[in-house]
């Protein structure tokens, strides 16, 4: 891996670079499609390199349940297998255990749980964690660790932040594929002096890039934005910095200004799959009644193949008559809308104007879908 701060903004955090990674690089600041059983919904892998998808994120927990690693291995990795050749990440499966809390028991082992699929025992360790992950072939993989909810207390964060870092050393162990990168996980939910001895305690291991975990799991959107400028204002400066699972577009231009370099989140395509569509102006419902007569684009200043193809009425009549079409339309609108977001946010890095842009387009998002799209 190679990566390079190319420029930093003078007045916020934000910075443009540039990730080499085994298939291919990435620029950044960057957003992941998530594409969780080896796909992102209703999408084709050249769709996505149209729309400009750089890198996408796989699931460790879904892949390994189904179809199972040899099946992936056998078909040569996980890129082949779905027929794509940029890069991957792959999560460790640590939070989809988190959101199995009825159906979980934690040790200082791993995590022994029952499948959401067929209610069989599972152990997943982060040994087992990273094997899986390099059987996958992604270019950068996670540690394996333990994300706490909203609301928690300071001792049971204690316990579980020597917990994570005793896992996260474990997975630094087991990753013997020099070919895939292994990026470390910050916990320490909403407390700084945690966030901050999580930060040191992964230093003191070493990586090759850190997520920034435990956010957007029930606390306020006041707290997350101060938690993760906090935190990502200590995250080692000369490596990539993932927020992870944060999405929507206010998240990602706030969290741009504090240095965040990649993020991931399925609110574009859950979001569209449901007949919601992001505009420069707001959110659009399509599939609302005061659509069904109006036959302007989504939104009339974008050039995704659903605005520059169909109407509003059109894909209202797909939503309301359970046509899967109308699920792919939403869903690449959404895709393109947050691609070229991120476009425009490294233009405006690299011109200097990155507090402009993040204002004007804050200020824009918060207006209504109308006053964008005039009669």
């Amino acid at each position: 891996m190679e990566f390079t701060v190319l420029k930093k903004d003078k007045i916020t955090a934000a910075r443009l670079g540039k990730l080499v990674l085994a298939h291919g690089e990435v620029d950044t600041p960057c957003f992941m499609p998530v594409g969780t059983q080896a796909t992102v919904k209703s999408t084709t892998p050249e769709e996505l390199k149209e729309l400009g998808a750089q890198m996408i994120l796989g699931n460790t927990y879904h892949l390994g349940l189904r179809p199972g690693i040899e099946i992936i291995k056998k078909a040569g990795g996980l890129h082949k297998f779905m027929h794509w050749d940029r890069p991957i990440l792959t999560d460790s499966g640590g939070y989809q255990v988190f959101s199995l809390a009825d159906l979980r028991e934690i040790t200082p082992e791993g995590v022994t749980f029952r499948d959401h699929i067929e209610g069989s025992l599972h152990t997943l360790t982060p040994e087992k964690s990273i094997r899986i992950q390099q059987a996958l072939g992604a270019d950068v993989i996670m540690v394996f660790d333990e994300c706490p909810g909203y609301p928690v207390d300071y001792d049971y964060t204690c316990k579980s932040l020597e917990l994570t870092l005793q896992w996260a050393l474990r997975s630094r162990k087991a990753h013997t594929d020099g070919s895939q990168i292994l990026f470390g996980i910050v916990q320490g939910s909403v407390f700084k002096d945690l966030r901050k001895k999580s930060i040191e305690g992964l230093e003191e291991i070493g990586f090759a890039g850190y997520g920034l975990g435990g956010l957007s799991v029930g606390e306020p959107k006041e707290l997350m934005f101060e938690l993760a400028e906090y935190t990502v204002g200590i995250m080692p400066a000369d490596k990539p910095r993932y927020i992870m699972g944060t999405g929507t577009p206010e998240d990602l231009i706030t969290q741009i200004a504090y240095g965040a370099d990649m993020f991931d989140c399925t609110v574009p395509t859950r979001y569209g799959r449901n007949g919601t569509v992001f505009t420069p102006y707001g959110k659009l419902v399509v599939r609302n009644a005061k659509y069904k007569d109006d036959h302007r684009p989504i939104d009339e200043e974008c050039g995704c193949y659903a605005c520059r193809n169909y109407s509003r009425a059109y894909i209202r009549h797909l939503f309301n008559t359970g046509e899967i079409l109308g699920n792919r339309l939403g869903t690449l609108h959404n895709l393109y809308f947050y691609q070229d977001f991120m476009r425009k946010a490294r233009v405006a890095i690299r011109e200097g104007v990155y507090e402009r842009f993040q204002k004007e387009f804050l200020d824009r998002f918060g207006k209504s879908v109308e006053a964008g799209n005039k009669e």
